[in-house]
Parts: structure tokens; C-alpha cells; sequence
């Protein structure tokens, strides 16, 4: 992350993400390594521009501060008139007064506290709406390789946890160190109008104040930025588990998961502890040193009184400031710690928004029109980490309205052809063109808007059927809606449900079977008529049965459009116009599926093994 000015790096223990995420193979969530943490300031400079765009709430707020704190000021300075005008001389007349207009003081300091307080909380509020929205509009021009490597639920905890714990340190570090600040200068100043030598006195003790904060905000600092980034991989964990909780009780492993649950948790609760800890002790700290200069000045205006160089009603004074010069400094001390939790999650946020975005399209990009749906690799290289190429040089031409079927073990690279002609990610090498224009030089949006997919993990959103069909074509009135659903035959569970299309569904249409869930992905793609067609393994989570009414809408879907599928059933791909049999991310054979089996090569071999299979399933 760039920071502005000089950089202090420290280190710090903080987790790693499991299996493919940074961590690498074999590290669980439980594992840690030393990572470095950024320049507190420059974050904090960034994160003040946030805060700087409703400039002048601040200043409002500023005003209202500084006309709250002075009124702080002057009320001690009247008690100690008080004091020498009317308590010790024993004259009260007019003291009632006197009180009324004390009273006063205090009561409207006490109103401009609140204004303040509401005016910054109302600002705070904004503030976080602005960071938040940033965050997820972020998440949305992320590339996919940015979500491959990274825990889902730590990418949700730096939008709710992190985002939440910036908001209240906010809402109360701002106004408190205003208000510090002024109340520092103006005790000062009234310390030094009363008695210089006292004042020089009661500064005795601000040095130690100053080393104490310092000393203890260094190390409290680490400890807030591994507890976030804990919290972090907790969550991940719990995201990661919920998911995951039917393989969970399949396998019975319930107890490993709650062992790796209470290793993070343990850690997470060593590091509160020490972070709360470090943070706890500036009170005690702060209160020893107020009463050493509290001793310190009672001492000595005792004696500067015996010596009638100062009044009893100005030592009185001087007593009271002593407290309160005392009390912003611990403000401020304990204010510099909770803002150390702040920068701790700001520097989590702003990880992300540093993140670099898709590429942005090309100046030239066009916009598709009058699209024939021919598609072209040349010689297309690809790899998802470095050096370890994924696609070889892969090539291959399709016509218009021709039906493509890509085949293969798992792992062939038969999904990465299909996020490449989607732009999911960019090839390293050669080029993929879509009616002989490079989609590079197609705007992402118009690429997008022509292909239909339906991949083989399908999701679905916690809304109505019906607006999951319509997710593709927003404009899509119920008639198409419903004539979707029947090609796909979806509309006779669709009517089961107790709404019907109206149904709202469980995150993930949790409360469907995953063949419904796949029918309605289908149904939704019909919807969006499409010029190309990527089915990846459409028909895998359906019965026999259903495939065969799908396959025969699909028929029908697929007169005129260039459509590639991807699937494990050898057998629904037999009339298909070109088979590319792949290994290893290379074109090892390719044509028609009599063609392919009357060479007896490698997808002969897939194809009898796989037909040898469904003899035996048969037989048992």
C-alpha cells in the first residue's frame, strides 16, 4: 500500500489463510508468519481525506468544541473568584447571582457538548458510508484472481468488522482530541495568568505523560493490527464451515473443525488480551502520574500561600486546572491508543482499495453490434501463477451457430477456455477473437452482454424466482419469464413452491435441490437469448431423465448460436460439429465424435472407459 511520508515497518504475528489462498498448500488457518505493517500516519492522512469531505460539519464542530471547552475553562476561574471575592471575606451580596451566571456557564457548556457530540456522530455515520461504498464498489472491479486468493470471510469482516471499528474510534477519538487540544492551550494559559512558577512546576511531570503514551502505543499498536487481522480469519473459518456443514457431518468432522475454531480463537484471545491489556494500563499509568503532580502542586501552593504570594481562592484554581490539564492528556492518551485500532483496520480497508482493478477497457474499445458469434483462438497461452502455464498454446476456429464441445480429465483446462472468451481474466499470450475482433478491444459489458453461461456451481440470489430468472435480462416481462422456465422445464417445481414465482429463496436457494437449482441457472440464460453459449457441465446435477428434456430445449436454444459445452457425459456430446479433446491444457485431438473414435486415440480411450462404466452401473 502507498503511503504518504516516512514509513515505520514493524512486524507483527498474523494469520495465514488455509490451502489455496496465501498461505499456500498445507497451511490451516491456525498458521502465522511475520508480515509487515504500514506507516500509521500515511494511513491516517488517508483515511482523514474521508473524514475531510464534510469539512464544514468539522469546522461546526471545531466552533462548537472550542466555545464548550472555553466555557470549561472559565468555570473554575469563577469558582476561584468565588472564593476570594465572597466566601472568604464574607460578603454575599450579589453571590446568588453569581452562581445563577455560574450555573449558566456550565449548563451551556453542557448543551454545546452534546451539539457537538451529535453533529460529529452524524458526520462519522457519513463518513463510514462513503468507506463502505467504496469498499464494496472496489470488490466489484476486482478481478476474479483477486477472490481466488483470498478467504471470503475476511473480505466480509473488513467490510463489517473493520468499517464498524473506524466508525467509533471516529465518532469519539475526533471530538475528544479537539477538545483536548483546546483545553491544553487554554488551561495553559490560565495556569501561566494565575502563576508562572506554578505552572512551570505542574509541567514537571508532562515529559514522563509524554514517554508513557509513546512507549505503551508502540506496542499496543502490533497487537491491534494482528487482532483484526485474527478476527479476520475467524471469520473466514465460520463462513468457510457454514458452507461447508453437510461435508462436515458426512465426513464427522466436527471435532477437527472445532480444534481449528479454538486455535484461532485461542491466538485471537491471547493477542485481545495483550492489546486490551497494553491499552488498559494508560489509565492506571496516567492516574499515578496526575496524583505525583497533584502532591507536586498542592505542595507547593501551600507554600507560595504561607508566603502570601499567591491567594487561597487562586491555589484553589490552579488545583482544579492541574486536574483538568491532567484529564485531556489522558483523553488524549487513551484516545492515541483507540486510534491505533483505527489505523489498525483502516490499513485492512485500504489493502483492498489499493488493489488493482480489471483493466480497464481500451480507449478504441467498441461496442459488439450485429454479432455473427464466430470465435477464434490464436495461439493462446495462459496461466493463473507465473511460469506455470495452464493453456498451451491453444488454437482453434469456430463458425457461427456451431456447436463445440470441450472434453477432457479435470484439470485439462476446459473451464479456462471458457472464462477466457467471458474475459474473466486476460490471456498471457496470442489473442481470442470474437467475429474477428480482438475481445480486448471489446468493451467488457458489451463481451458480457452477448454470452449466455451457465456454469456448473450454480448460484442463485436470496430474491424471488422470478428475479432470479430475470437476472440476465432485467427488462424481461413475466410472459418470457414463465415461457423460460418451461423450456427449461423448471415452470412444474417452480408452481410447487408455496409462491410460486414469487417464492423468495434461502441464500444460495439453499431450499432447492441442486438439479432445481441448475433447471432455473438454464432457465435464466434462455432468458437472456444469447449469441454464444457457454454450458459448463449444465446438465451435470440433474437426473437422466431431466437432462434429456433439457438437452432437447437446449437443441432448440442453440439453432443459430455458436455454443460451447463443457461435459463429462461423453455421450451428450455426440452431435456436436467439433469435439477438442484436452490434456494438460494442449488440443491433443479434435474433430467429430466418429471421426475422434475411429482413431483410437485419447478420446476413444475416454469414451470407452467412460461407456464400460455405464455398462457396469447397468448391470448392477
Amino acid at each position: 500500500m502507498r503511503n504518504e511520508g516516512k514509513k515505520e515497518e514493524r512486524r507483527v504475528l498474523t494469520p495465514m489463510p488455509m490451502g489455496p489462498f496465501r498461505g499456500g498448500p498445507g497451511r490451516g488457518f491456525g498458521s502465522f508468519e511475520q508480515v509487515k505493517i504500514k506507516d500509521p500516519w500515511g494511513t491516517l492522512k488517508r483515511l482523514w481525506r474521508y473524514l475531510g469531505k464534510y469539512k464544514w460539519a468539522l469546522i461546526f464542530v471545531f466552533i462548537l468544541t472550542l466555545i464548550s471547552s472555553i466555557l470549561g475553562i472559565v468555570g473554575p476561574y469563577m469558582i476561584g473568584k468565588a472564593i476570594d471575592n465572597y466566601i472568604i471575606p464574607n460578603k454575599y451580596d450579589g453571590f446568588f447571582n453569581f452562581l445563577t451566571l455560574l450555573g449558566g456557564v456550565y449548563i451551556l457548556g453542557s448543551l454545546f457538548a452534546w451539539l457537538q457530540g451529535y453533529v460529529m456522530l452524524k458526520t462519522t455515520q457519513k463518513t463510514v458510508f462513503l468507506l463502505r461504498k467504496d469498499l464494496f464498489q472496489k470488490l466489484q472491479f476486482l478481478p476474479l484472481r483477486f477472490f481466488d486468493t483470498r478467504p471470503h470471510g475476511d473480505i466480509m469482516s473488513r467490510i463489517m468488522n473493520d468499517i464498524d471499528n473506524i466508525g467509533m474510534v471516529l465518532g469519539n477519538s475526533v471530538i475528544q482530541v479537539f477538545s483536548g487540544l483546546i483545553l491544553l492551550i487554554g488551561i495553559i494559559i490560565m495556569m501561566l495568568r494565575i502563576s508562572i512558577p506554578m505552572s512551570i512546576i505542574s509541567l514537571i511531570t508532562v515529559p514522563l505523560t509524554v514517554y508513557s503514551t509513546s512507549f505503551i502505543a508502540r506496542r499496543t499498536r502490533n497487537y491491534f493490527y494482528a487482532n483484526q487481522s485474527l478476527l479476520g480469519n475467524l471469520n473466514g473459518l465460520i463462513e468457510e464451515d457454514i458452507s461447508g456443514i453437510k461435508v462436515i457431518k458426512i465426513f464427522g468432522r466436527e471435532d477437527k473443525e472445532i480444534e481449528r475454531f479454538d486455535e484461532i480463537n485461542r491466538e485471537l484471545t491471547k493477542v485481545g488480551i495483550k492489546a486490551q491489556i497494553f491499552s488498559g494500563v494508560v489509565g492506571p499509568t496516567m492516574n499515578l502520574i496526575n496524583n505525583i503532580s497533584f502532591a507536586i502542586i498542592a505542595g507547593a501552593g501551600g507554600y507560595f500561600a504561607y508566603r502570601n504570594l499567591i491567594s487561597i481562592g487562586s491555589i484553589a484554581v490552579f488545583i482544579n486546572y492541574s486536574r483538568q490539564f491532567s484529564r485531556p492528556l489522558n483523553e488524549l492518551a487513551n484516545q492515541y491508543n483507540m486510534i491505533q485500532s483505527a489505523i489498525a483496520s483502516a490499513e485492512r480497508i485500504f489493502e483492498i482499495l489499493n488493489e488493482e482493478e480489471e483493466k480497464e477497457d481500451e480507449k478504441n474499445a467498441i461496442e459488439l453490434k450485429n454479432v455473427k458469434g464466430e470465435v477464434e483462438f490464436k495461439n493462446v497461452w495462459f496461466s493463473y501463477e507465473k511460469g506455470v502455464p495452464v493453456l498451451k498454446n491453444i488454437n482453434f476456429h469456430v463458425k457461427p451457430g456451431q456447436v463445440i464441445a470441450l472434453v477432457g480429465p479435470t484439470g485439462a483446462g476446459k473451464t479456462t477456455i471458457a472464462s477466457l472468451i467471458a474475459r474473466f481474466y486476460d490471456v498471457d499470450e496470442g489473442s481470442i477473437l470474437i467475429d474477428g475482433v480482438d475481445i480486448r478491444k471489446i468493451k467488457r459489458k458489451s463481451l458480457r452482454s452477448i454470452l449466455g453461461i451457465v456454469l456448473q456451481d450454480t448460484y442463485l440470489f436470496s430474491i424471488s424466482v422470478k428475479d432470479n430468472i430475470k437476472y440476465g435480462k432485467l427488462s424481461a416481462k413475466d410472459e418470457e419469464v414463465e415461457t423460460a422456465a418451461r423450456l427449461a422445464h423448471a415452470e412444474s417445481f417452480i408452481l410447487n413452491l408455496p409462491n410460486g414465482y414469487d417464492t423468495i429463496l434461502s441464500e444460495d436457494g439453499g431450499d432447492l435441490s441442486q438439479g432445481q437449482r441448475q433447471l432455473l441457472a438454464i432457465a435464466r440464460a434462455i432468458l437472456a437469448n444469447p449469441k454464444i453459449l457457454i454450458l459448463d457441465e449444465a446438465t451435470s446435477n440433474v437426473d437422466t431423465r431431466t437432462e434429456k428434456y433439457i438437452q432437447s430445449a437446449m437443441l432448440n436454444l442453440m439453432k443459430g448460436r455458436t455454443s460451447f459445452i463443457i461435459a463429462h457425459r461423453l455421450s451428450t456430446i455426440k452431435n456436436a460439429d467439433l469435439i477438442l479433446v484436452i490434456n494438460n491444457g494442449e488440443i491433443v485431438e479434435r474433430g467429430k465424435h466418429e471421426e475422434l473414435l475411429s482413431k483410437k486415440g485419447f478420446y476413444y480411450n475416454l469414451y470407452m472407459s467412460q461407456f464400460s462404466e455405464d455398462l457396469e452401473m447397468a448391470g448392477s
